[in-house]
């Protein structure tokens, strides 16, 4: 696991900016976001993970890892989709999960070249996926890929914090919110992490 390099400069940068923030990164100073795994396994867990709880989704977790020996795209599409609904799969998640063992093989997700795409025209190609959605999309930017400038707007973790620091608690405006985030760019992702943080201190890991 390895912390991003443009962490210190953010920290530093949004600390002079904003005075809210600079509280909540003292709170939790010591504390960064990082990163592990590979690209294919962090996308299909969380689809597998989708609308269920932690103790569930690591119960069906296990036993797709036992009934395919090993979590990568052709192993994957090594099992039909029968084998997998009886890893615990919905019929759905199942489709899912193929179809994006499908869009790694044919080349049409290639990590390879993520490094040159920007944020929207990524999030695009990953949303391409069955069953992932923007926010998806924008988790794995943030945790996988650590781009600093993700602002996941629809997150109600984000929400409920900017809510809770920056409006006494009360609903923020959409508009407001927004707002709040250009003050925050290009180190967004950071600042959205430091917000989660102040709700739970115990960083989240994909």
């Amino acid at each position: 696991m390895s912390v991003p390099d443009y962490w210190p400069r953010a920290r530093r940068e949004l600390a002079r900016r904003d005075p809210v923030m600079a509280a909540i990164m003292r709170r939790h100073r010591g504390s960064a976001l990082t990163t592990r795994g590979d690209a294919f396994l962090t996308l299909a867990r969380a689809i597998v993970g989708q609308q269920i709880s932690v103790k569930a989704a690591d119960a069906v977790w296990g036993r797709l890892v036992g009934a395919a020996g090993e979590i990568s795209p052709e192993h994957i599409c090594g099992l039909g989709l029968a084998e997998l609904r009886a890893c615990g799969l919905s019929a759905r998640k199942a489709e899912y999960v193929a179809d994006l063992a499908g869009h790694f093989i044919s080349g049409a997700l290639d990590p390879g070249r993520w490094h040159g795409l920007d944020d929207e025209t990524l999030i695009a190609e990953l949303t391409d996926v069955k069953g992932i959605g923007r926010w998806t999309a924008e988790m794995f930017l943030i945790f996988h890929l650590t781009r600093p400038d993700v602002f996941p707007v629809a997150d109600l973790g984000l929400q409920k914090a900017a809510s809770l620091h920056y409006n006494r608690g009360s609903k923020l405006p959409p508009r407001r919110l927004v707002a709040l985030g250009h003050s925050w760019s290009p180190w967004r992702s950071v600042a959205t992490w430091y917000l989660w943080r102040s709700l739970d201190p115990v960083p989240v890991e994909y």
